[in-house]
């Protein structure tokens, strides 16, 4: 079933945009702190049995000089310095295996796969622990993290490694510094959607139903994934509600979209219920570099999936060849 709002209403959405105040110094502050640690990026190459391409265990410091790992993968064939997509995993997940990052190397160019610290699972194996522990109580997962401020919120460490990323993609001899595309989907759509905002100079983005956008209205009509943690948290911490929705106002997508430059491509899909797609349309509708959008008419949170990522291939041809 259609979970949001009719498609029209969702090509005319615009909500107000929930800046905090000292939004920006925040973040300058932010990152100003993670640049006083020696960015100390490393590439080690692996046997990985793919003949066609170069592999990397890559690591570099991230929020806090903490180490974050990630796969740094590079056609054997193609000429350098090379454009590099850096990409954002999805809620929950690790980096995987190398062969699981095949697309964009395939396709001729760079790719930094960034792990997302203290996350993992089963299946979705990481590598990256978070040192900064849990913050104030919550419920299982991440969201809840450190909620009562800013400064203690997991996002906050893990929005300031994504930027650091680019940073080591950036300083690899066989990157275009200023050929570099952020990429993700979900809560990696989030990363890249907050890198557009937080990083000057990027060639493009791609970001396919980001997660942590509008998220006032994501809570007002799903408790469906993380957005869940937030309302189970808010059912007990009835006390401490304001004070955590204007924490999350810090790592708000629609507060990087109206700061953004890069052009950008982004999907959404109307049976999303993890994402609700009024949140992706709010931030395509602010977001201020040159944009495109794919909708997903009858797709859940998998957006357009194989057909959404033929989208991005052209896209990515289109700004950095």
């Amino acid at each position: 079933m259609f979970l949001d709002l009719p498609l029209d209403e969702l090509h005319a959405y615009h909500p107000p945009v929930p800046e905090p105040p000292g939004f920006d110094a925040f973040w300058q502050r932010t990152l100003d702190e993670a640049r006083t640690h020696d960015l100390d990026a490393r590439f080690a190459e692996i046997d990985t049995g793919l003949a066609l391409l170069s592999c990397y265990d890559a690591e570099f410091a991230g929020f806090g000089g903490h180490r974050i790992r990630g796969w740094f993968l590079l056609p054997r064939a193609a000429a350098g310095p090379l454009p590099c997509i850096v990409q954002y995993l999805g809620y929950g997940g690790g980096r995987l295996l190398p062969h699981d990052w095949l697309l964009w190397p395939s396709a001729g160019y760079a790719t930094l796969v960034m792990d997302a610290r203290g996350q993992s699972g089963p299946n979705r194996p990481g590598d990256t622990p978070d040192p900064a522990g849990y913050g104030n109580p919550g419920v299982p997962g991440k969201l809840t993290q450190g909620l009562l401020d800013p400064d203690g919120y997991y996002y906050r460490r893990l929005y300031t490694d994504a930027v650091r990323a680019v940073e080591a993609a950036r300083g690899h001899d066989a990157v275009d510094a200023d050929r570099i595309v952020v990429a993700g989907h979900s809560q990696g759509g989030a990363l890249a959607l907050a890198m557009t905002g937080l990083v000057p100079g990027l060639a493009g983005a791609l970001i396919d139903v980001p997660f942590l956008t509008h998220i006032r209205r994501a809570l007002e009509v799903t408790d469906a994934g993380p957005y869940g943690e937030l309302a189970r948290y808010f059912a007990g911490a009835r006390g401490h509600i304001d004070t955590a929705l204007r924490t999350l106002d810090h790592f708000d997508g629609l507060n990087f979209a109206v700061r953004a430059t890069a052009p950008a491509l982004f999907g959404t899909a109307l049976r999303d219920a993890v994402v609700p797609p009024s949140t992706g349309f709010a931030a395509y509708h602010h977001y201020a570099g040159e944009k495109q959008l794919e909708v997903w008419r009858f797709n859940a949170h998998e957006s357009g999936g194989g057909e959404q990522r033929v989208a991005e291939l052209s896209f990515v041809r289109g700004v950095v060849g």
